[in-house]
């Protein structure tokens, strides 16, 4: 098992930046996968960006090119640095981790981008 503890959300004006952390409660070295996804009201759970034990990374195409995540595996943390932020990336942002065949989740951070 781990907890998953997220911080760095807010409110922003767009074009402004964020850097999400997650803190793990164990080791996530042999963790293979870790991520970020958010959700709106209304909408589903969405993929924003993963991150695999060998830093493989994969981005949801709405934040190609503005978002960049990286994993800290002598912190166990994961980062999520958003760039270039826009109003329609407001949402609950959540970390993720993979433990097959479990899934865990953080309690989720608000992420708010302002016109």
């Amino acid at each position: 098992q781990v907890q998953l503890v997220e911080s760095g959300g807010g409110l922003v004006q767009a074009g402004g930046s964020l850097r999400l952390s997650c803190a793990a409660s164990r080791s996530i070295f042999s963790i293979n996968v870790m991520g970020w996804y958010r959700q709106t009201p209304g909408k589903e759970r969405e993929l924003v960006a993963v991150i695999r034990s060998g830093c493989i990374t994969n981005y949801a195409d709405f934040v190609k090119g503005r978002f960049t995540i990286s994993r800290d595996n002598a912190k166990n943390t994961v980062h999520l640095q958003m760039n270039s932020l826009k109003p329609e990336d407001t949402a609950v942002y959540y970390c993720y981790s993979l433990m097959t065949p479990d899934q865990y989740w953080g309690q989720g951070t608000q992420v708010t981008v302002s016109s």
